[in-house]
């Protein structure tokens, strides 16, 4: 009797041990976002509209019809004069980067943001147990992971991971490494850093493809702590629900859409394919169709399968039948988190989504401050609504963002308490969202559609002078 006693507790105990087990590991792979910080550059490096047009006169390849084009880019672009570049590009040097040039363009924002994500946090960089760094276009050695463990004077044994050639995604692909690493269970503190190094990647060329991303690209990055400890967690932000990754790299237009390569001249740039809309939009549709079934009630799934339905029924009888059916994405998603990779971009996906213009403001208004700061512009716009005061307790909020390759990746936060941090936007913020998103530089230098080859000379040097400003 003693003994059946005694084997049953042994087996309770054994029963309890194993449920606490389990749930102590569930609790402990969640990932929460405890803070982040947004890179603001030093007003020095502002790049306002005459500051463009200097930097695009000493381009000596461009003739009158890059120029046409210049223009037309820039004024569609939707980025305002409160950018920032790199400095070599505003001495004057941005046809020979120097490796120099790109440590400096990451040391500034590294001394800057790094430093204040841990006084913000009161976490000290010992604290820190995994390092990704998410830069696509500068990967120096030692690496940038190495020199941030330098600078921060880190642990011996911090994990470091330093992610290249990811473009805008890279961010949103740190994100999915750090929660995979969460998943071991193990109490974590993991930091990720995100930038773009614009100096060796300035095109000084007159390729129209590959001129759009000087318009584009501005210097900026982002630094965002994040933790599966659940002691830590009525201190985080927010909670990660899910995240979607899609890459559609097997096709080849996929794949070449966009791409770092060498012009007829040798002269390196990033080419922006006329695929690239099609890609988006594609590699857009297959990441939704997988990440939507996640956070969308099944009223809405059922309710646009009957749509479809009905509408196939109808067709097969020659009956009249509505619009294409769609999905109420409004009816999961509270705030919509959208890469401001550019105005065409952010107006497709607005369409593709049904969103109304206070859904996409966020993004038009950072790709107007900022510009596309790449694998940061999502913390952004996500610094944005905060400072907007959008973002309260419960809220779920979805990103979305793109990158070569061709990817798209998506994740739906869980806001976990009342948000309204003002970060890089709190000197600005009260001006936004702006009556008009109209840059001035059909002001300056819209004479040059009443231009022709004949009246500035064969050789376009008179043109040219007008811009030395």
């Amino acid at each position: 009797m003693i003994l059946v006693a005694t084997l049953t507790t042994l087996l309770v105990l054994y029963s309890l041990y194993h449920i606490f087990k389990y749930y102590t590991l569930k609790i402990s792979t969640n990932c929460y976002l405890i803070d982040y910080v947004c890179f603001k550059p030093s007003p020095d490096r502002k790049t306002s509209t005459l500051t463009c047009g200097k930097v695009i006169s000493r381009n000596k390849s461009l003739g009158l019809p890059e120029y046409k084009t210049l223009l037309k880019m820039i004024i569609r672009s939707g980025i305002g004069e409160e950018t920032y570049s790199p400095r070599n590009i505003l001495e004057g040097r941005e046809e020979s980067p120097t490796i120099d040039d790109a440590i400096l363009e990451m040391d500034e924002f590294f001394t800057t943001s790094v430093a204040d994500i841990f006084a913000k946090t009161k976490i000290s960089p010992c604290d820190v147990d995994v390092l990704v760094v998410s830069i696509s276009g500068f990967s120096p050695s030692p690496s940038l992971t190495s020199r941030i463990v330098n600078q921060q004077k880190m642990r011996d044994d911090v994990k470091t991971y330093n992610l290249s050639g990811m473009g805008c995604s890279a961010s949103l692909i740190a994100i999915n490494m750090v929660n995979s690493i969460f998943q071991s269970g193990k109490k974590t503190i993991a930091m990720v850093v995100s930038s773009e190094s614009i100096v060796p990647n300035w095109y000084c060329g007159n390729d129209k493809s590959m001129m759009l991303s000087n318009v584009l690209f501005r210097s900026g990055g982002s630094v965002m702590l994040l933790t599966n400890d659940p002691t830590m967690r009525t201190r985080a932000k927010m909670r990660l629900k899910c995240i979607v990754r899609t890459n559609i790299g097997c096709t080849d237009d996929g794949y070449n859409c966009i791409m770092q390569k060498e012009d007829d001249m040798g002269r390196v740039g990033f080419y922006l394919g006329p695929g690239l809309p099609k890609a988006a939009m594609r590699s857009f549709s297959k990441n939704f169709q997988v990440l939507m079934p996640k956070v969308l009630p099944y009223s809405e799934l059922l309710l646009y399968m009957w749509r479809i339905t009905e509408q196939k029924f109808r067709k097969a009888k020659g009956k009249p039948f509505s619009a294409a059916a769609k999905i109420n994405y409004k009816s999961g998603i509270d705030h919509f988190c959208l890469h401001a990779g550019g105005k065409a971009l952010i107006d497709a996906i607005e369409t593709a989504l049904g969103l109304s213009s206070y859904d996409a403001e966020p993004s038009r208004m950072t790709l107007f401050r900022w510009g596309n700061t790449s694998a940061s512009s999502l913390w952004y716009v996500l610094g944005y609504m905060e400072a907007k005061k959008r973002l309260r307790k419960g809220d779920r909020v979805l990103m979305a963002t793109f990158g070569a390759g061709f990817e798209c990746n998506s994740c739906i936060w869980e806001v976990k308490r009342d948000l309204e941090d003002g970060d890089v936007w709190e000197d600005c913020i009260k001006d936004y969202p702006l009556e008009t998103l109209v840059n001035p530089f059909m002001e300056e230098f819209g004479w040059v559609n009443d231009e022709t080859e004949e009246t500035i000379s064969d050789n376009v040097e008179a043109f040219k002078k007008k811009w030395q400003l």
